[in-house]
């Protein structure tokens, strides 16, 4: 079986402990702009037979299903960006990957992790996403995870993931008792 193209980016003995997404709330408000072209193109469709009996309805009804293509295509295309922006932690580094057909990937030794800071505002709490910033010791300093879906819990696999390569232990971590991990 082929190899995706994140399992292509591991190396020897490097394996993936948690996977993240930005919140669905980022895909929803990128998608809205193409919701609302949607529902103006199908009201124009429904009104234009009204305003213009005269002109054959087939005509006026080919023309705003030509242009719901706009919307979809615009639609599918920032559902794709979305779902291939991917947060990867792995056994030894903390991984951005994004692109659809042209791939960007930034990573992070987990050895070069300083400090990780994690930033939540009120709806970010009650909806579980934030920014995770990780700071580390290489050239680029700074790695900013924007909106991402249950920030505490990234964070918290990425604090064991860097404590057990430290120690050598093997990560296995249960991330379902996060709330008894916080309180530690």
């Amino acid at each position: 079986m082929a190899k995706s193209y994140i399992e292509s980016l591991l190396g020897e003995h490097e394996r993936i402990v948690y996977v993240a997404r930005q919140h669905w709330f980022v895909l929803l408000s990128s998608i809205t702009v193409e919701l609302v072209m949607l529902v103006v193109i199908v009201a124009i469709g429904v009104a234009l037979p009204l305003i213009f009996p005269v002109i054959g309805s087939t005509i006026l009804l080919i023309i705003p299903l030509l242009l719901l293509i706009v919307p979809f295509l615009g639609g599918l295309r920032d559902t794709l960006t979305w779902w291939n922006r991917q947060y990867i932690i792995t056994n030894r580094r903390v991984m951005h990957v994004s692109g659809v057909f042209s791939k960007n990937v930034t990573d992070s030794s987990l050895e070069k992790v300083n400090d990780v800071k994690l930033e939540q505002s009120a709806v970010g709490r009650m909806f579980n996403f934030g920014d995770i910033q990780i700071l580390t010791a290489s050239e680029l300093g700074v790695a900013n995870f924007q909106r991402i879906g249950e920030p505490i819990r990234f964070k918290t696999a990425m604090i064991n993931a860097k404590e057990m390569l430290e120690h050598g232990e093997q990560v296995n971590m249960d991330l379902d008792d996060i709330p008894a991990m916080i309180a530690r």
